[in-house]
């Protein structure tokens, strides 16, 4: 059986509320066996993960992965353990640049499968003012009450 297709296992949809997303990049992540299965179950929170670039490598940190339930504790991992993320060396120093000089942060978005492998989305953001997220808040109420004006014609 050909593993093809795209399920999103875990949206972090405060990072978009919080920052204002520039640019995303895909990237591979190195796994445990135990954190895929618990990972394919969708038992991940990327809520308060965040990306670090030390030396070169990009590191995936606080984001939580839930032990897996059926296997002994012997196999399991760290839950909020440092997970490396797989990159081109161009993507890293291109977005070490961007982070340093700009002042960015790297904010992972999405955990999702594509063609049986594990993929984060990492989204390049700097952070919204207050005044930001009001202005947002109030964009989609008006969008909404459109949609209802609409629907009643």
């Amino acid at each position: 059986m050909a593993k093809s297709g795209y399920k999103i296992l875990s949206d972090n949809r405060q990072a978009r509320y919080l920052y204002e997303i520039l640019e995303t990049y895909e990237a591979g992540v190195e796994l445990r066996g135990t954190e895929v299965k618990s990972i394919r179950e969708g038992r991940v929170n990327l809520r308060d993960g965040y990306v670090l670039i030390r030396n070169e490598e990009a590191l995936l940190l606080n984001v939580h992965i839930s032990p897996h339930k059926s296997t002994g504790s012997y196999f399991n991992h760290d839950p909020l353990r440092t997970r490396r993320l797989l990159l081109h060396k161009e993507e890293i120093r291109k977005l070490i640049g961007k982070v340093e000089q700009k002042g960015l942060t790297l904010i992972p978005l999405k955990m999702y499968l594509k063609e049986g492998w594990v993929k984060v989305s990492v989204g390049l953001g700097r952070g919204k003012k207050l005044h930001d997220k009001r202005e947002d808040i109030k964009r989609r109420d008006d969008q909404r009450q459109m949609q209802r004006a609409m629907k009643n014609y």
